[in-house]
């Protein structure tokens, strides 16, 4: 394998809740998911850069996908990030698709700062999100098909999420990831959200959103074989920590414009033994299992 540290101080600096979930991972899967994990910062990256005009960005995003390409095809991208990407892909047999569907999620943030359904979002968030669980997968191992099913609906409660924890960021941006059918539904309107208006239509909203949302955790928790759910334990890791997110934006009653919502270290280092532990309890999970996967 490649020297990844580079990749692994992405990770590091991104104070991602990846950072729990990889920790765990024997050596060479913890390095091959700090790749994957790398490649899907830098790429949100470009689009999130600061003082960059948008045709900038637009020039970036697509030499970013043309270097994959050449990655991909000869190993000889000018991106020493895209070439290790490369040789992680072919070691775990990582099909192509989910990154450059990746590289279209982060596309369509330069185009789009609005949603008028849901089905459009729901576009997005497998692009942003579930796209980065397929990824991952392949990394985990894996014998049930379903599983793909369940990389794909967590991906998009994780993105939902997230979204629902941002709304008051991403309004100071311009952005508006609820659905605007939504927003009508419940007579609350792109005015009040970028005032941060915290009235009775907000929270009926919120409620709505966050029913969503636990709707597609337990989608994927249906999905999520037994056979399957020791080799998952680092995406589960993932879905405990968002999955307490979603619950203290309920428990502030979906106030979620007079501070951010989080997850303490401490609580997340729990959270990460505990499911490690339970695992290793209930689930078959043992670590020669894990280094191996469906090997």
């Amino acid at each position: 394998m490649p020297d990844l540290s580079r990749e692994q101080e992405i990770t590091k600096k991104s104070k991602s809740n990846f950072l729990y979930s990889f920790s765990l991972l024997p050596k060479e899967k913890n390095e091959a998911i700090n790749t994957v994990y790398a490649f899907c910062r830098e790429t949100d990256d470009i689009v999130d850069e600061e003082n960059a005009d948008i045709e900038k960005k637009y020039s970036k995003i697509r030499e970013w996908r043309d270097e994959l390409e050449k990655a991909m095809v000869s190993g000889d991208s000018k991106y020493s990030l895209l070439n290790n990407l490369n040789t992680v892909i072919n070691k775990f047999n990582i099909p192509a698709e989910p990154f450059f569907d990746l590289i279209n999620g982060m596309e369509m943030d330069l185009k789009k700062n609005r949603y008028n359904t849901f089905n459009e979002l729901m576009e997005y968030c497998f692009n942003a999100a579930s796209t980065v669980g397929l990824m991952s997968i392949e990394i985990f191992g894996y014998n049930n098909p379903k599983t793909k099913d369940f990389a794909i609906n967590l991906g998009i409660a994780l993105q939902l999420t997230n979204i629902l924890r941002d709304v008051k960021a991403d309004a100071q941006k311009g952005r508006i990831y609820i659905p605007l059918e939504d927003l009508r539904r419940f007579n609350y309107n792109e005015k009040s959200l970028m005032e941060n208006k915290y009235n009775d239509e907000f929270i009926r909203l919120m409620k709505f959103e966050c029913d969503r949302a636990r709707y597609f955790y337990r989608e994927a928790d249906s999905q999520l074989s037994k056979e399957d759910k020791g080799l998952m334990f680092a995406a589960r890791i993932m879905e405990h920590i968002y999955f307490r997110v979603l619950n203290k934006i309920e428990r502030n009653n979906y106030n979620v414009f007079e501070e951010k919502i989080r997850v303490s270290k401490f609580k997340k280092i729990l959270i990460t033994a505990g499911v490690f532990i339970k695992y290793k309890l209930f689930y078959n999970f043992d670590e020669s299992r894990l280094a191996t996967g469906n090997e």
